[in-house]
């Protein structure tokens, strides 16, 4: 069996190779495209966090807050006396 090139035959297969590459460097670019935006709303996430816990703070700046918890109250105090050393 002898198999001859043909002209028609080559530039399908170069057109068949040209449309893949071309194919993968759009399948590429929309995955760069897609990590880009995960990305950015990530970005913008930390920001709105960060923007919310700094209004917060501002909003309590100079304030003093008691919280009377019985929860919370330590049950076993021991008194310390302190020596001056010398």
């Amino acid at each position: 069996m002898v198999v001859e090139a043909s002209i028609p035959g080559l530039f399908r297969t170069l057109l068949i190779i040209i449309g893949v590459i071309v194919l993968l460097r759009f399948i590429g670019q929309l995955i760069r495209a897609k990590n880009n935006m995960e990305e950015e709303r990530r970005l913008n996430e930390m920001q709105r966090k960060a923007e919310t816990e700094r209004e917060q703070k501002f909003k309590n700046f100079g304030k003093t807050q008691v919280i009377n918890n019985p929860s919370n109250k330590i049950q076993d105090v021991e008194d310390v006396d302190f020596e001056e050393l010398k």
